[in-house]
């Protein structure tokens, strides 16, 4: 059963409806009266005030966004005439900014309340005015770099130097060209391990939207942007052929890495957009070190848990929040408060949201739903490990499981469909000494296809359901 703004299922034992609000408190904050705030980022700043910025280019500064009374709320214009930052964060005095054309860093320097210096550290690529040219920023990496992923000109061709890359912009300034084959980013961040991953949308060479790991010198797929390579006398990325797979292509070029997870297309959301990694030690619930990715289109936001197996990142996204009153762009968690602020727009691509754009908060209640808790490969199927205790009989039963698996054409069309189906076959499930835990014994396991896994049959110990009985695990390489 669905209802706008909420996931409901039915307890068996207790014979009601648990909603999200159970476990997930989401609030609309209040915006300047009379402003268009299609908000593109959010830095967190000392004393609990927030900046955002928006499309149009202003940056506003809130106090009381972590507040008990939303009414007390206030904003400050710190900033104008910027150009589409999609990517900030504060550090030592300064708001760092990824804009279209650069890097910037700006201050208040006399204590007015408003920025007056402004410093451009940074704009080595190129920018032609088409509209789809996004630049999207990242926070610092351990090195203090500033990651930003270049998107196509009209997200199909490569019309400006480095767009189609992801570069890497040092304390000082320096433009390090560092992965090629990007397409149509909506989002860049890092896991707990300081890796870091963007969004790319489905389209050309992307048969559904997927979150892939930036591994310096990769190659990520598309390969319109290779021509760039000359710039720098870097290596010439692969040239992959058309209508392939992502297996056969990857496996003859090294440097190819496949998608870590990913989205298909209408099943998890279709425009997969900012992320972020808890690190709060518990502070939003049980998903320690997972990542959570915002979605444009339909207003939610994603869980994935990630794993690493034969050098390569892997894992399965999960439904988690939604009900979100725009179209998700920036995300930004607080690993020191639990709190997740949330920012969106409806422009240019549709919403579920029914608001043109928002600005809201997430608290968690302190009430764990009943959830597959990550989802991880075993060299002779899957192991799931769960947010409760399971009930035995019906979590050791095969029969309350089934999976079906797929892959995409890799190719130079629009996006794909899902193609080369397999149905694996679940033998047995082994509940574990604590029920927590499940070891699935699947029959068929298929490297390089999604895993499309349910579990609407089972149940916890107290009798719940499964508050999302879905996974999507893309197995990129078998464990031996």
């Amino acid at each position: 059963m669905f209802t706008l703004g909420c996931t409901i299922f039915f307890s068996a034992a207790l014979g009601h409806a648990a909603e999200q609000s159970d476990f997930y408190h989401r609030e609309e904050i209040p915006l300047p009266p009379g402003e268009t705030m299609e908000i593109s980022s959010i830095a967190l700043m000392p004393d609990q005030k927030v900046a955002v910025t928006t499309r149009r280019g202003d940056l506003w500064i809130c106090s009381g966004a972590y507040g008990d009374d939303l009414k007390k709320v206030s904003w400050k214009k710190f900033a104008q005439n910027l150009h589409e930052p999609l990517g900030m964060f504060y550090k030592d005095g300064w708001l760092y900014l990824t804009q279209r054309p650069e890097v910037t860093r700006i201050k208040d320097s006399t204590g007015s309340g408003v920025a007056d210096t402004f410093e451009t550290i940074c704009s080595e690529w190129g920018i032609k005015g088409d509209y789809h040219e996004y630049a999207f920023g990242s926070t610092p990496d351990k090195e203090g770099n500033i990651w930003v992923a270049l998107c196509l000109t009209g997200s199909f061709t490569a019309e400006s130097n480095w767009r189609g890359w992801v570069v890497r912009v040092t304390p000082d300034g320096k433009m390090i060209p560092t992965c090629s084959g990007i397409r149509s980013p909506g989002g860049i961040g890092f896991n707990a391990e300081g890796d870091a991953f963007f969004m790319d949308n489905q389209g050309v060479w992307n048969g559904s939207s997927s979150l892939k790991w930036l591994k310096p010198g990769s190659f990520q797929g598309n390969p319109i942007s290779n021509k760039y390579a000359a710039l720098a006398n870097l290596p010439a990325p692969p040239e992959v052929s058309d209508k392939s797979r992502i297996l056969i292509e990857r496996t003859k070029h090294p440097e190819f890495i496949p998608p870590a997870v990913i989205f298909p297309h209408g099943k998890v959301g279709q425009s997969p957009t900012g992320i972020a990694c808890d690190t709060s030690g518990g502070k939003f619930g049980p998903w320690e070190k997972q990542l959570y990715v915002g979605e444009q289109t339909h207003s939610q936001v994603q869980r994935v848990c990630l794993e690493k197996v034969k050098g390569l990142y892997q894992g399965a996204v999960f439904h988690f929040l939604e009900g979100f009153e725009a179209g998700i762009i920036p995300l930004r968690y607080d690993n020191d408060t639990g709190v997740m602020f949330a920012g969106g727009s409806n422009r240019g691509w549709a919403s579920r949201g029914s608001k043109p754009f928002t600005f809201e908060r997430v608290k968690w209640t302190g009430k764990t739903p009943f959830e597959i808790l990550t989802m991880t490969a075993n060299s002779d199927g899957f192991t799931l490990n769960f947010t409760a205790p399971v009930d035995p009989a019906s979590a050791g039963n095969p029969a309350s499981y089934a999976m079906n698996a797929f892959t995409y054409i890799f190719q130079s069309d629009y996006g794909s469909p899902e193609v080369d189906q397999a149905t694996p076959k679940v033998t047995a499930a082994e509940v574990s000494p604590d029920r927590k835990s499940v070891h699935l014994k699947i029959d068929g396991l298929v490297r390089g296809h999604v895993h499309h896994l349910t579990a609407n049959a089972v149940k916890s110990g107290t009798g719940d359901s499964l508050w999302h009985p879905e996974a999507w695990y893309t197995l990129n390489e078998i464990p031996n």
